[in-house]
Parts: structure tokens; sequence; C-alpha cells
């Protein structure tokens, strides 16, 4: 293979010494995807969970998130992209069958709410596990606010091809076995998404615009942004307020520092947050007139209300913390979670991003990845906030160990940086998929009138839509999509299957459930 004019870095050059690049291709990609069921109006869906979907609480595929309208869909890892992306557009495909009169929201930020109240918070039935699902939920809303529970995005799992991890183990000089070795090259991976994942925010953010309505139990935040028009709020120069602070955040949040230099630290961090009592949540109550209102007043109820970019997953066991699935198996893979949904694909997501992503999370897994402070992690978080907030900015600077750095200067740099390893994930084939990908976000930086973020604004300006009207019209054009599209009988069948399947897995756990909720919910955090 020719050698460009690029660094490569030391574990991509050993490997290209050893002649072992192939071992970079065909790690595994997943893609979960979250979507808003709407009306034909624009309002947010009030129904129940369709039953012709299956169990939310126990359908692999297509389940809930935080709100009984907020629909996800979950692909299973494939090695091939492509059979990823096919796989989620038949789950768009037979929910669409399935849909009375409604939609699918394509924005990652809600329209539609009317007042918290019109949110409704997810429920899973009457098992332990599917109370808790749903108290948990119920915790959020009193921290948050259920505005905060019809956010949705796109989380791009991916796993490191295990021949990759048997040669980089063995070439390396680590005197640990291999799942060690592992856990602290998956580690190194996030710990430089987080010094240079402001740059998917940049690309593929999506979110610029949101309604006022978003901001019902908030007014006071309306003064932080300008007015696009007399329903609309806006930054001239946002990438994706989804990822801002006014998500997921809070001010224990903000104050929360979470070890990313070990799988050992990382646990012991977050189970210390989910143990730590807090004291504005303990005025809210844990069981108050008999009846649950968030699962403890800790911190942190459990480990995923920690809104990260990015996480280190093992698959659990029903009832199992993920703290202690990752102290006894290791990581398995990561969870990118700052993705927003491109409005403009009826997927939520292209092939030509997947790529990119891709290319982006073995980057990180390449590179050099020193150990950091939490005075470093306080730079990543104003870096991405700069960057959500104000991402196309003219001159915009981040700062870069200890100095300035324009976003373009940087961008570039990072970009030069994938430039051989996705020579090598195209291996070969003629279309170089993995290159143009590349090239795509190239030409991003160099003009950003081109990221999804600018087009928004431009189309909205351009046809004279408020945000939820042009949220509409995108989602009506997805629906027309699938409408057109014929759902093979053999994938109709399979769907319907498994939809039959957990329905009737969820009646057998609420069956043989044979404890109390208080006595399952002490047992879950008692869990070591």
């Amino acid at each position: 293979m020719p050698r460009l004019n690029y660094q490569a870095s030391d574990r991509l050059q050993c490997l290209l010494d050893h002649h072992q690049q192939s071992l970079l291709i065909g790690g595994l990609k997943g893609i979960e995807r979250e979507s808003l069921r709407i009306s034909e109006f624009g309002m947010i869906a009030r129904t129940p969970h369709p039953v012709a979907l299956g169990s939310a609480l126990a359908h692999a595929s297509i389940t809930t998130d935080y709100s009984e309208a907020l629909l996800e869909f979950i692909t299973p890892p494939f090695a091939n992209v492509l059979e990823t992306l096919t796989y989620l557009e038949q789950i768009h495909q037979f929910v669409y069958t399935k849909l009375d009169h409604e939609l699918l929201l394509a924005t990652s930020m809600p329209c539609g709410i009317d007042g918290d109240l019109s949110i409704p918070i997810a429920e899973y039935g009457a098992s332990n596990i599917g109370k808790m699902k749903h108290i948990y939920r119920r915790g959020l809303w009193h921290r948050y606010g259920r505005s905060m529970q019809a956010i949705a995005g796109i989380h791009f799992n991916y796993s490191v091809p295990d021949a990759l991890w048997v040669f980089l183990h063995q070439v390396s000089s680590a005197d640990t076995d291999l799942q060690t070795f592992i856990n602290q090259a998956y580690f190194g991976l996030i710990r430089n998404f987080q010094r240079i994942g402001w740059l998917v925010l940049y690309l593929f953010g999506a979110s610029p615009a949101i309604c006022k309505s978003f901001f019902g139990s908030r007014p006071e935040l309306i003064t932080h942004f300008d007015e696009f028009n007399a329903s609309t709020l806006y930054h001239p120069y946002a990438t994706s307020l989804r990822m801002s602070d006014i998500g997921y955040k809070s001010k224990n949040q903000e104050g929360l520092r979470v070890d990313f230099n070990s799988l050992e630290g990382y646990v012991e961090t977050l189970s210390e947050a989910i143990s730590t009592p807090y004291p504005e949540y303990e005025k809210i109550g844990v069981k108050v007139d008999g009846e649950y209102q968030q699962l403890n007043s800790n911190i942190l109820q459990i480990e995923n209300e920690f809104y990260g970019t990015i996480r280190p997953k093992q698959i659990i066991n029903s009832g199992e913390k993920p703290t202690l699935a990752l102290q006894k198996r290791g990581v398995r893979y990561v969870e990118m979670r700052s993705l927003d949904n491109n409005l403009y694909h009826p997927l939520g997501v292209d092939q030509s991003t997947a790529y990119f992503l891709e290319a982006f999370l073995l980057n990180c897994l390449l590179q050099e990845s020193p150990l950091y402070s939490s005075a470093e992690q306080q730079v990543n978080n104003k870096n991405q906030l700069a960057v959500a907030h104000y991402g196309r900015k003219p001159g915009l600077e981040l700062e870069r160990l200890g100095q300035n750095i324009t976003l373009k200067d940087w961008a570039g740099n990072i970009l030069d940086d994938m430039h051989l390893l996705c020579e090598v994930l195209d291996g070969g084939i003629a279309e170089r998929p993995y290159t143009k990908a590349l090239k795509l976000q190239k030409m991003a930086v160099q003009n950003p009138d081109l990221t999804p973020s600018a087009r928004i604004l431009a189309d909205m300006r351009e046809e004279n839509l408020c945000f939820a009207d042009f949220a509409l019209s995108k989602s009506l054009q997805n629906r027309d999509y699938f409408a057109e599209l014929k759902l093979d009988d053999v994938v109709t069948a399979k769907f319907t299957a498994l939809a039959t399947q957990s329905l009737e897995a969820q009646k057998a756990i609420e069956s043989t459930d044979q404890l109390s909720f208080d006595t399952f919910l002490s047992n879950y955090f008692a869990q070591r």
C-alpha cells in the first residue's frame, strides 16, 4: 500500500510494519436510534406504546426510552455497517405499518410540547424490573423536568475486532492479561474521544434551534437564546443544542468528576455518586405517601443518569448493575452518544456518517492517550459547550494543551491524522467509502455552510418556517419515504414474531416475581 504524507500513530505504524493493518477491518457496529411519536399535527403522542410493536420491556430491537412516546430502535451489531443500516431501515418500515395516524419526529429536539405533563413517562408493566425502569424515569422528571425526557439522539456502538486486540496485546510491553489490556485501551479511546469529540458536534450537530415550548418549566433559560421567530429560539452559530447545557445537565453533575483513567476508577467514582445523598433530591423524597418518586435521593439514581458523550459498555444480565457487569467481564464495546438525528435522512443517520464514526473511534484508539486530571476534563467540557453553542462562529478558538487553537485548524489536524487509517479501512474497495466520508467532512470544516446545523437554519429561513413546522415537514417526508418501501414478507413475519415473543416474555417476568419491590430494589443496589 502506498505511503502518504501523513504521520501514522505508533500503533498504526506497528500494524503497517507487521503487515497486519487488515486487522483494523471488521469491528462490530450497532446503532440505537431514538425518535418521538407525534401526531400528524406535530404534537407529542399521549397514546400508550403500540401493542403491535411488542413489549417495551422485553423487545430487543423496539423499545422506549424516557418517555412513553420516545421510541428507541436497536440494531444488533454487524461487521458491515450496511447490514446495520439495513436492519435499522427494516425496523422503521415495520413500525410505520403499526402507527395509527402517528409519525416519527425527524429531529432530536422535541416539538409539540403542551406543558411538562403532556409528555408521558415510559411504562414497563407490573414486574419489579419494569417498575424500577418507570420509577427511574419518574425521578428524572422531578430532577430535570419532563421536557428533558423528549430529547432524542443516536448512539453509535462500536467494538474493536477481537483479532486486533490479540495482536496489539502481543506486541505491547504490557504485563497484564488480555482483558485488562483491552479495558485499558478502551479507556484510552474514551479519553481521546472526550478530547476531540467536539468534532462530532461540529460535523453532525443538527439541533441549532429549539421550540420555546421546550422551556415551559424553565422559562428563565429563554433569555439565553436569540429569537428566530415568535415560537423558535436559536444561536446563529449553534451546532448541537441537544449536547449543550440545556440537556441532561444539572449543578450536581457539573461538579461530578468521573474517573476515566481506569476501569477501576470509573466504577468507583460512579458507585460513589450512586450512594452519596444530594440535599436537593432529599427534599423531593423517595417514597412519598407510599409511592416512589425516585429510586433514591443520591447524586445519581443509577449509572445511566450520568450523561456522558461516550460510555464503556458490557452486555448486562437482567437486573444486573452495569458497573458490576464491567467489573466482572470487562469492557466489550463503547457507546458513542453525541450524534443528533439527521433530519435530512429517513433513518436519522447515513452511510457516510457511519463510516466516518467508525474511523474516528478507531483513530481515538490508535493515538496516544495520556491519563488526565479533573482540570483537563473541565477543559474538554468547556470545548464541547463552545462548539455546541457557537461551533460555526468564524475564528472560534478552543483550548488544546493549555493554548488556544482555532477550531478549523484543530479539526484539520484531526482529519489529517485519519487519512492513512481510512485508506486501510477501505481495504482495496474501489468505492473507497471511508476516504470519501473523510473527504466530505474535510469540506465541511472548510465551509461551515455544508454542516447540517447551517443547512437547517438556511432552509428554515428560505421556507419561512418555524422550527416546529420545519421539523413536521421533514417528518412527513420521512413517513412518505417508508410508505413507498415494500417490506419483505419474511421480514414482516420476523418482527411480528419478535413482538409476540416479547409480550409473552413480559408476562413470564411478571408471573415469576417473588419479591416485594422494596426488597427487589434493596437487593439491586446491594449487588457486589
